[in-house]
C-alpha cells in the first residue's frame, strides 16, 4: 500500500484547493496511477482498519445488480456507507424513504445495461464468459457509467468508479480499473481492496490466478476537512500486508459468493482515524 500512501503526500504536497458540489473543498491532482500485485499480499490499508466485512457487502450488492439499500443491509446489516447518500437522493425526490430504490447505480449497470432497444445487457456475465471462451480479447470491458441515467433525479449518487478491464495474460488475471472522482482519504482504500477482492472472485471462477489491480483516477482528492486525518495517516508505519482466503464452495457462477466466503489473514493495522463523509 505504498503506492496509496505516496498518493496521499502528492496531493498535500502538490495539490489545487477547489470547490465540489458537497461545498465542503478539496485539496486535489488530476491523474494518478498505481499498481498492486497480488503476490505482495491482499492490498488492504494497514495505516488505518479497513471496514472488512462493510467493503466486501458493498461489493456483493453490486455483483447481485440490486439497486436497492435494503438489499445491502440484507447482506451485512451493519453497513451503512450509503445511508447519507440514499436520504440525500429521497430528499430531493420527495420520495417515501421505505422504498429503499436508489437508481440505476452501479451493480444495475453492470448487470443490466439499458440497451437502446430496451433489451438489458449483463456486462459483468459477459465480460467473464470472454474471459472463458476468448481470453485474448481487448473488449472485456464492464462500464458504469451510462450518461442517461446519471442526472441528480435518476440516482442517488453517479458512478465514480466508472468502467474496469479485465486481461489475461499466462494464465492470470489482471484488472484496471477507472475512476474519475475518488476520495483518497475515506474512499480510495475500500476501492483498491473492493476491485482486488472482485479480482480474486472472477480469477477463481474462470481458474486463472489473480495477478495485479491497476488503479488510474481522475480527480484525485483530500476533502479539507479531512486533511489533518491524512497527514495523520502518513505518520504512521505500514505494517505487513495479509493474505486473502476464499472459501471453496465449489463457486461456480460470480454469483455464487457470500460474505462467509472471505477472510482476511494475519491482518494487522493501526487504530481506525475517523472523518465525515461528504455527500
Amino acid at each position: 500500500m505504498h503506492a496509496y500512501l505516496e498518493q496521499l503526500q502528492t496531493i498535500l504536497d502538490t495539490g489545487t484547493v477547489r470547490g465540489d458540489r458537497t461545498g465542503v473543498g478539496t485539496i486535489s491532482v488530476f491523474g494518478l496511477n498505481s499498481r498492486y500485485k497480488m503476490t505482495d499480499g491482499f492490498p488492504a490499508v494497514t495505516t488505518k482498519k479497513l471496514a472488512w466485512k462493510v467493503m466486501s457487502s458493498e461489493l456483493l450488492w453490486f455483483v447481485s445488480g440490486s439497486t436497492n439499500i435494503n438489499d445491502l443491509k440484507a447482506i451485512y446489516k451493519h453497513n451503512k456507507i450509503w445511508d447519507a447518500n440514499y436520504h440525500d437522493y429521497v430528499k430531493r425526490l420527495g420520495a417515501d424513504s421505505s422504498d429503499g430504490d436508489m437508481g440505476r447505480v452501479y451493480g444495475s449497470q453492470w448487470r443490466n445495461w439499458k440497451t437502446v432497444d430496451g433489451r438489458g445487457v449483463d456486462q459483468l456475465a459477459d465480460a467473464i464468459d470472454l474471459i472463458k471462451h476468448n481470453p485474448e480479447s481487448r473488449r472485456i470491458i464492464v462500464n458504469a457509467w451510462n450518461p442517461g441515467e446519471a442526472s441528480p433525479d435518476q440516482v442517488a449518487l453517479p458512478p465514480c468508479h466508472n468502467f474496469f478491464q479485465l486481461y489475461v495474460a499466462d494464465d492470470k488475471l489482471s484488472l484496471h480499473m477507472y475512476q474519475l472522482s475518488a476520495d483518497m482519504f475515506l474512499g480510495v482504500p475500500f476501492n483498491i481492496a473492493s476491485y482486488s477482492l472482485l479480482l480474486h472472485m472472477i480469477a477463481k471462477i474462470t481458474g486463472l490466478t489473480a495477478h495485479e489491480f491497476v488503479h488510474t483516477i481522475g480527480d484525485a482528492h483530500i476533502y479539507l476537512d479531512a486533511v489533518e486525518q491524512a497527514k495523520e495517516q502518513l505518520l504512521r508505519t505500514p505494517l505487513p500486508l495479509p493474505s486473502l482466503y476464499i472459501e471453496d464452495r465449489g463457486q461456480q457462477t460470480i454469483d455464487d459468493f457470500q460474505l462467509t466466503d472471505f477472510r482476511l489473514i494475519d491482518y494487522q493495522c493501526h487504530e481506525p482515524i475517523k472523518a465525515r463523509m461528504a455527500v
